[in-house]
């Protein structure tokens, strides 16, 4: 199980949000990627063990990555504890990879109800019918409650935002940018944010790493 890597440079702009850009849109292209947009999600827990899950990318700017979830999930809870998380961007096709790490804070509720209102409605209707992350006894009780939500907001009808639903903002500090290369000497180009009395600039400091 091995495999040769190409010859691909890795050449980034200055600004490392719109190096992802970049290539985020690259990623979106290419047909062999399902869902670029897809990122692994590192939280760390009460007891201390990192648990790791795939949520969607919904929003990138110089603010940081948005996605949103259920505010009583695991990984609610865990950054609620700890807002330190990580973010990895697998596009294994391309022969690359962007690794994020960041601060997690909630968006605002209008943030979040805006966003709500251009989901599909199954996707709205599941949102209430899902008690992410508690125990399930069995498939049918989870039908049973989508079926109810949906009988109380029919398609078609404007269905409210569940208050434990929302969107989370991680603002990064670092973002590391991964190129495969021949030999296994990959290049390695991490982004560090300057500081200035302890307070975190706009500013990036662009440093290479061995692979």
């Amino acid at each position: 199980m091995r495999r040769l890597y190409s010859e691909r440079e890795l050449a980034l702009p200055e600004d490392p949000i719109e190096a992802f850009k970049i290539w985020l849109k690259e990623a979106a292209e290419l047909p062999s990627i399902i869902e670029a947009n897809a990122m692994v999600l590192s939280t760390t827990g009460a007891d201390g063990f990192i648990s790791t899950r795939s949520v969607l990318l919904k929003d990138v700017s110089e603010a940081g990555f948005t996605f949103f979830t259920n505010y009583s999930s695991r990984k609610a809870h865990a950054i609620e504890i700890n807002p330190q998380v990580s973010l990895l961007f697998p596009w294994y096709a391309m022969e690359r990879q962007v690794i994020i790490q960041g601060f997690a804070t909630k968006v605002s509720r209008e943030e979040s109800e805006a966003y709500f209102q251009t989901r599909p409605w199954g996707s709205q209707i599941g949102a209430w019918a899902s008690h992410q992350s508690a125990p399930l006894d069995n498939r049918e009780e989870l039908e049973s409650r989508f079926k109810g939500a949906a009988e109380k907001w029919p398609e078609g009808s404007k269905v409210p935002t569940p208050p434990h639903w929302g969107g989370y903002l991680v603002n990064p500090f670092t973002i590391e940018f991964w190129q495969g290369r021949s030999s296994r000497l990959h290049d390695r180009i991490r982004f560090e944010r300057s500081h200035n009395s302890g307070e975190a600039t706009s500013n990036w400091e662009a440093k290479r790493y061995y692979p």
